[in-house]
């Protein structure tokens, strides 16, 4: 591998670059309209414009995508997370023009993207999956016959897809006819594939991921990372290693998520998330994330292991160098992401120019971000703008050191979620570890009821 195209934009955008970098590799960044003066597009060795503002005309467009990498001569392509990151068609056309693809083959991406066949794939590896349908559910009439079986109350998914969407809780039976032909048609819209699969429903869960690494024969996890505290099915807070599991829980979890790999010869950095019941200590596997996770630096953190050039590596063909014994975790870390939004309005996005930037400092923070004063935060994108991470060698020096990081934080410009971010870390149930994925969304009501309607 001598020069990667990144086919995304943003922090994310700009970590593969400096890991390519580090590592010898030319980069070529992909830019649209919006993003021809961007921070990855000028750290790049080379920069190709791949078309106007909006995604659907630029970064999800695969042929554009592809031209651009033949244009510039690159030999591999690194999808980052989001855009085209998980589309099995995307990496299949990638190795047609005899590029490199960073990540699993497309066949895995593929099989590990339908949430059915992922379940199977589960069940054949031994990996504990939430009771429910083993195939997808295409009418109402059917999926209630199959809840009865469930029993209520269960989850509406889409087959096809996440991020979200699709996804319905219901109680009863005249509440899933009702939501059904909704998320049904919710599901058609975003991925092109209606059905459906129905699952138990966990009242008191936890959102927890292991983060995996393989090379296609071997693979070893990365421990694991707390993902529970959730605005809308977004993660807002993360932090590695969990605070809400025990040893046991965290042992049978990884070697599920390892046996899970190695069932379907995974190759690259990819997680495998579970639901953790607080009530059983029962856990559950959900889904697996075939790329890259926004929330990768907390495992980076506390192992070491730099999850971004063990990907370009593994897809050179180098062999996993990394045995299972000698990763082991170290102290605690936790990550924010900070957004261009006002918690104030609803957390209404608030695209515009940046003025004046500080960035927090010291040997344990890390911000991965693309922001630089001057520059633009486009309307047309998510609205991520940077991500604090802090490191502490336990989990109440992280939180003092993210208190203060945070407090360092100085975004001009457009509204941020610094504030909002600040708040909840001192919220007497995070600071002890207790919550759960509807713990943030109760506080967020509590919060605007108090503050008469305000979010």
């Amino acid at each position: 591998m001598k020069r990667l195209l990144i086919a995304n934009r943003g922090e994310i955008a700009v970590r593969i670059i400096r890991a390519a970098k580090d590592l010898g590799i030319e980069t070529v960044a992909v830019a649209s309209d919006a993003d021809t003066d961007a921070r990855h597009a000028r750290l790049a060795d080379a920069v190709v414009n791949i078309g106007p503002a909006p995604a659907t005309k630029s970064y999800l467009v695969p042929e554009l995508i592809v031209d651009a990498a033949k244009e510039s001569g690159a030999d591999a392509v690194h999808p980052g997370y989001g855009f085209l990151s998980e589309r099995a068609a995307f990496a299949d056309e990638v190795a047609k023009a005899g590029l490199t693809f960073v990540g699993p083959d497309a066949s895995v991406i593929e099989q590990m993207g339908d949430k059915v066949r992922a379940r199977q794939v589960a069940m054949a590896a031994g990996v504990p999956t939430v009771p429910g349908t083993t195939g997808g559910v295409e009418d109402v009439d059917a999926a209630v016959s199959a809840a009865r079986e469930i029993g209520y109350p269960v989850m509406l998914k889409a087959a096809a897809g996440g991020g979200g969407r699709g996804i319905r809780v219901v109680g009863d039976e005249p509440e899933l006819r009702k939501a059904f032909p909704q998320a049904s048609g919710e599901a058609a819209k975003a991925f092109g594939d209606g059905r459906m699969y129905l699952e138990r429903f966990v009242r008191s869960a936890r959102h927890v991921e292991v983060q995996v690494l393989g090379d296609g024969a071997d693979a070893i996890h990365v421990f694991e990372r707390e993902c529970s505290l959730q605005r809308r099915r977004q993660k807002v807070v993360e932090e590695a290693p969990s605070p809400g599991i025990d040893e046991r829980i965290r042992a049978e979890m990884t070697s599920a998520a390892v046996r899970l790999c190695k069932q379907v010869g995974y190759r690259s950095a990819g997680t495998c998330e579970f639901l953790v019941d607080d009530d059983t200590g029962e856990f559950f596997f959900i889904e697996m994330n075939t790329r890259i996770q926004v929330e990768h630096p907390i495992s980076e953190l506390i192992s070491g292991i730099d999850l971004v050039a063990w990907q370009l590596r593994i897809a050179a063909g180098e062999p996993l160098g990394i045995r299972q014994e000698d990763v082991q975790p170290r102290g605690h870390a936790i990550e924010f992401r900070v957004c261009a939004e006002d918690p104030e309005r609803n957390f209404l996005p608030g695209p515009g120019k940046i003025g004046h930037v500080e960035l927090p400092g010291g040997p344990w923070v890390r911000t991965d971000t693309w922001l630089t004063p001057g520059s633009q935060v486009p309307p047309y994108y998510d609205s991520l703008i940077a991500k604090v991470v802090v490191w502490g060698n336990d989990r109440a020096t992280a939180l003092a050191r993210s208190r203060r990081a945070l407090s360092e934080l100085v975004i001009d410009g457009v509204p941020t979620t610094t504030l909002f971010l600040l708040e909840l870390l001192d919220q007497p149930w995070f600071a002890e570890g207790r919550f759960d994925t509807g713990t943030l969304e109760v506080w967020l009501a509590e919060r605007a009821a108090a503050s008469g309607g305000k979010a």
